[in-house]
């Protein structure tokens, strides 16, 4: 987590994030870490679809037809995050933590990552395999974080 708080500040980028399904979890791994305040912009936690759409403002025809767990969702949040967020990066997190709420075709632990860098977009599907809510909450975090390193 320093490394990429300090790799981010060195290429001077900012960073947002609109989260659902974890939460604000993201935000916090990210300001618990010394200089964050140079590298972090705004943190929504959307977790509600009326947030999505109210704050995010996800058209909810996407919600209706694809759902709040879909690469749709999850595109549409990045996008708009980056239009009222000033930051570089801006990354969006949809998905369901469980342990209740999956069906066969959107089980537990499946997650989309929203990147949004620049002009270019990456949606991430995942399907963590873990039976607690906060170990899937944990492994979104895990990943999110080593994807945006990455990618910078």
């Amino acid at each position: 987590m320093k490394s990429l708080v300090k790799k981010l500040a060195k290429k001077k980028l900012k960073i947002s994030f609109a989260e659902s399904c974890t939460g604000g979890m993201l935000a916090s791994s990210v300001t618990s870490i010394s200089g964050a305040s140079k590298i972090f912009d705004l943190g929504l936690i959307t977790y509600s679809n009326q947030a999505k759409i109210k704050i995010l403002k996800v058209n909810k025809n996407i919600i209706k037809n694809y759902g709040a767990v879909s690469v749709e969702c999850c595109k549409e949040m990045a996008l708009n995050l980056s239009k009222i967020s000033k930051a570089n990066i801006n990354v969006s997190v949809t998905g369901i933590a469980g342990p209740k709420g999956g069906t066969k075709n959107k089980p537990v632990g499946l997650v989309y990552i929203g990147i949004k860098k620049g002009e270019k977009i990456y949606i991430i599907k995942n399907v963590f395999k873990f039976k607690s809510r906060k170990s899937i909450q944990k492994a979104t975090v895990k990943k999110t974080l080593k994807t945006i390193f990455s990618i910078i």
